[in-house]
């Protein structure tokens, strides 16, 4: 039996979705460490890519066999590793040889020639496309042949994407050889998506030609000369069926994954060139035989000791599985087997694949919030395959910082961290406050204890809210953590609010997780921190909810953004009277439905209140300020049983009206838009201000541009203060004394790599109302920054802090 040289897609691609902003269900994800994004299996050894870190450089770690279990023996970075230098990406090893593909974030791609010298491997060469040629993803696939080097290119929307082609020469230098291109490109094909390997023939996908129908490019040559044979497709296809995302080839046969074939189902064809005529015809299919819908099958296809392997990574709730079967010289398989994720649900093992002979590795990219793992199936004496390890790689994570305060220095640097006018108190990383591996921050509220006076901040996980003292803000103390409900998935969306001692605690995106009520006075006597808390009371008449709203003067709190059950009230204003802290009831509905994405009316945030600013006919009514997606939608909720919508208003470039908060004369409202910087409608961190001194007739004023180029999220204001959370710039604090032309004072960058450009993670939002000055910021794979604004016109030499 005869198999491909080598063959390796590092991820097999998506269908290109609508943005969406990622404070909704289905949103791009934030920065994911990606372990098993790319595999592949040598003699004895697993390779195993990381390319996405963003704390530290990419990485191969490289795992053997001893003592029964596979255990990490070392690892691999670029010569010239840098932190998010993406080197991992793609990974193809052929004897002595190893190709290692690198996609830094924002900038070109390389490929890296690492060679085996005395048991050790030793970088070799660094591979660049020419800077004259179309090198989109340049490092996204590798492959290797006998003495050359492949280095796929897919593309973009705007091109149709190439391979490129290196060759050892005598004296051992990488040369570069020549660009493949398809003879007929178009934009999107994504041509060099997948590489197959023959000797003297390559097999290229281009898996999104024709509207992501797709197609295998066969060219064939050798030294320095390949041209395009042949080109072949699934009979019929369909557009967005992705027929080429992978390739392998047993015998003779071509095998061809398919993911998107029936409405994302997927197939895996396998295809045989006919002699006589010259043409590639099919010659049978694989299917998933436990399918329900949408198992993106053939998302990876490899041989492994003489079995198909194929991916599926959507099957089995997401959890992924792969499907082996047993060859058959002719077809149809003689057999197969499902082998499903051990991790359960929310995996979506499958994605890579690659092996040899016994032993075979799945790439599980999901697992632990996104930070990936890759299982190791080894096939025992009785020809059975079953799970032998599953591998990981240490968190991703900054040393926390605590013991005294660290100024802002002149050259405007606390550590890593970027500043002006702002000290660091402390830092508590995700994992010292009770995050696991690959969990992520998201929002923050909290609570001064009216008899003690103690602080405490309530700060959101994806797995659960964790309680930190910071009454002594240079020594935060981790309380303890309470789970997220029973059966509820982990969220990277979870909120909380407080009244009367009590914290009322949602998530979105996690079934039927429900109002989550915590009485805090537990926090003043906990014995040997950090514990595990439970919750005292549970408010089920919701589901999933985005957000908790809490006007504390009148005792209601409103569920926001609700799904997946319960009373939705269409995703509007879910009203709960929570005058008895621990029994919450439910008091009705509000929701503007000419607002919103969908036209149900749906709000993503509000700030309610009594309201006591200039329109007159509202005075000491309750009236809800809501970002609803598409407009700014204003509601008086005094009659619970009968609220009503007093105006609705929509601004210029609006792409996700997202939150915003009151000045405290309840004049202006300023309000985030979350999508508008990376859809290209402003050209940086806009703030747009309402004067809402009519409430009918509520009137943008102005708009404030950052000095960063950052997504914003979430705002609040003190005084003459406003405090912004604005993902990869961190906290941006403005000076709105005068109303309509704010003016930024000071920050604190949260996110010391990368570029403060549109994007998400960073800092997800902040809590600036503690009596002390403190400022509480969560920051999503960084953890939680205990802050202090320093007074204006005091230099570094002079400030001291009050604690």
């Amino acid at each position: 039996m005869k198999f491909g040289v080598l063959c390796l897609a590092a991820l097999a691609g998506a269908v290109a979705a609508p943005l969406a902003a990622q404070s909704l269900p289905g949103a791009p994800a934030q920065e994911l460490a990606q372990f098993g994004g790319s595999i592949a299996v040598g003699e004895g050894e697993v390779f195993v890519g990381e390319p996405g870190n963003v704390m530290r450089p990419g990485l191969v770690s490289i795992y053997r066999q001893t003592a029964g279990s596979w255990t990490e023996q070392g690892q691999l970075q670029a010569p010239d590793a840098q932190d998010a230098d993406g080197f991992g990406a793609s990974l193809a090893v052929s004897g002595e040889w190893m190709l290692v593909g690198a996609r830094p974030r924002g900038s070109d791609g390389s490929a890296h020639v690492m060679r085996l010298q005395g048991g050790a491997w030793a970088p070799e060469a660094r591979l660049t496309a020419p800077s004259d040629s179309d090198a989109a993803s340049f490092g996204a696939v590798v492959a290797l042949g006998e003495g050359t080097a492949f280095v796929g290119s897919p593309g973009s929307q705007e091109s149709p994407g190439a391979v490129h082609v290196f060759r050892r020469g005598a004296n051992g230098s990488w040369d570069y050889v020549e660009r493949l291109a398809a003879s007929d490109p178009a934009p999107g094909d994504g041509f060099g998506g997948s590489i197959l390997v023959d000797g003297n023939r390559i097999f290229v996908g281009a898996s999104g030609r024709d509207d992501g129908a797709g197609a295998v490019h066969v060219l064939d040559g050798s030294g320095s000369t390949w041209s395009e044979t042949a080109r072949f497709s699934a009979p019929g296809a369909q557009r967005n069926e992705r027929f080429g995302a992978s390739l392998a080839r047993v015998d003779d046969r071509v095998l061809v994954g398919a993911p998107g074939t029936g409405q994302g189902l997927g197939v895996v064809y396998a295809f045989r060139l006919n002699e006589t005529s010259g043409q590639w015809q099919e010659q049978s299919r694989l299917f998933p035989y436990q399918a329900t819908r949408q198992e993106a099958f053939g998302s990876a296809v490899a041989v492994i000791g003489g079995d198909v392997w194929v991916g599926s990574p959507r099957s089995n709730g997401a959890g992924g599985a792969a499907y082996v079967y047993s060859d058959a010289e002719d077809g149809p398989w003689s057999s197969a087997v499902r082998l499903a994720s051990p991790l359960g649900p929310g995996g979506q093992m499958g994605a890579t694949l690659a092996g040899r002979g016994d032993v075979a590795a799945a790439g599980v990219l999901g697992a632990d919030y996104g930070a990936g793992r890759v299982v190791v199936f080894q096939r025992g004496t009785d020809g059975e395959w079953a799970v032998a390890s599953e591998l990981v790689s240490p968190p991703e994570r900054f040393a926390s910082i605590t013991g005294a305060e660290v100024k802002c220095s002149e050259e405007g640097e606390i550590a890593q961290f970027g500043c002006q006018d702002v000290e660091l108190l402390s830092f508590l990383s995700v994992g010292d406050i009770g995050g696991e591996r690959g969990v992520r921050m998201n929002d923050v509220w909290g609570w001064t204890d009216p008899e003690t006076n103690r602080e405490y901040v309530i700060a959101g996980r994806m797995d659960g809210t964790a309680f930190v003292d910071i009454t002594d803000p240079l020594n935060p103390v981790y309380l303890g953590n309470l789970p997220r409900t029973e059966g509820s998935p982990g969220a990277a969306w979870r909120d909380m609010k407080v009244y009367q001692n009590h914290a009322y605690i949602v998530a979105d995106a996690s079934q039927a997780h429900g109002v989550q009520v915590f009485d805090l006075t537990r926090l003043r006597n906990v014995q040997n921190a950090p514990v595990e808390f439970t919750m005292d009371a549970h408010y089920t008449r919701v589901n999933s909810v985005h957000n908790i709203v809490i006007n504390e003067e009148t005792g209601f709190a409103y569920a926001v953004g609700s799904s997946s059950g319960g009373e939705t009230c269409g995703g509007g204003l879910h009203m709960i009277d929570i005058r008895e802290p621990k029994n919450p009831t439910f008091a009705g509905c509000f929701s503007d439905a000419l607002t919103g994405r969908s036209g149900t009316g749906y709000t993503h945030d509000a700030q309610c209140v009594v309201y006591r600013g200039p329109d007159q006919r509202y005075q000491g009514k309750e009236i809800c300020f809501n970002a609803n997606e598409t407009a700014l939608s204003i509601a008086d909720v005094s009659d619970k049983s009968a609220p009503v919508a007093v105006s609705r208003a929509a601004y210029p470039n609006v792409a996700y009206s997202h939150q915003g908060w009151l000045d405290e004369e309840q004049r202006y409202f300023y309000m985030n838009d979350e999508l508008d910087e990376i859809s290209g409608l402003v050209q940086g961190t806009r703030t747009i201000i309402w004067d809402v001194s009519d409430l009918e007739d509520p009137r943008v004023v102005g708009e404030h541009t950052g000095s960063t180029g950052a997504s914003d999220h979430n705002l609040y204001i003190i005084g003459d203060l406003m405090y912004q959370s604005n993902y990869q710039s961190g906290l941006r604090i403005l000076d709105i004394s005068d109303r309509e032309n704010p003016v930024e004072v000071a920050f604190f960058d949260t996110v010391p790599y990368g570029t403060n450009t549109p994007g998400f993670g960073g800092s997800w939002s902040n809590y600036p109302y503690f009596p002390s000055g403190s400022i509480a910021v969560t920051s999503g794979g960084e953890g939680l920054f205990i802050l202090k604004k320093r007074p204006s016109g005091v230099p570094v030499s002079d400030q001291e802090l009050d604690h």
